[in-house]
């Protein structure tokens, strides 16, 4: 019934930039929270960034400072992460996750994507 298409994940090397995107699209009454977690090999998922609304945003510690969670108002039901100054230990897959209110019903909903892979080598 909601389905995340992420895009924009690929290979940097140290210090480079990326920036992910998260589209949600299906029978959305509305959206509660969007956000992104990452799973690197061997480790568990871990709290990237969430964002709700336009401005409440929420950071893990190690990315706080280099990552940044947005929406551009013009575009809908659609959540950026800007990744700035990569380092090799950011390497993992990164999940949107979105989570919020279905059509028809009011029932609520909490979404993953397939994630996008992001790696940063030395």
């Amino acid at each position: 019934q909601v389905q995340l298409v992420e895009s924009g994940g690929g290979s940097v090397q140290t210090g480079g930039s990326l920036r992910l995107s998260c589209a949600a699209s299906g029978s959305i009454f509305n959206i509660d929270v969007m956000g992104w977690y990452r799973q690197a090999p061997g480790k568990q998922r871990e709290l990237v960034a969430t964002i709700r609304g336009l401005y409440d945003t929420d950071y893990g510690d190690s990315v706080k400072g280099r990552f940044t969670i947005f929406k551009d108002t013009n575009v809908k039901k659609t959540v950026f992460l800007q990744m700035n100054s990569l380092k090799p230990e950011d390497t993992a897959v990164y999940l949107c996750n979105v989570g919020g209110i279905l059509e028809g019903g009011g029932f609520p909903f909490d979404s993953w994507g397939r994630g996008t892979q992001v790696t940063v080598s030395s």
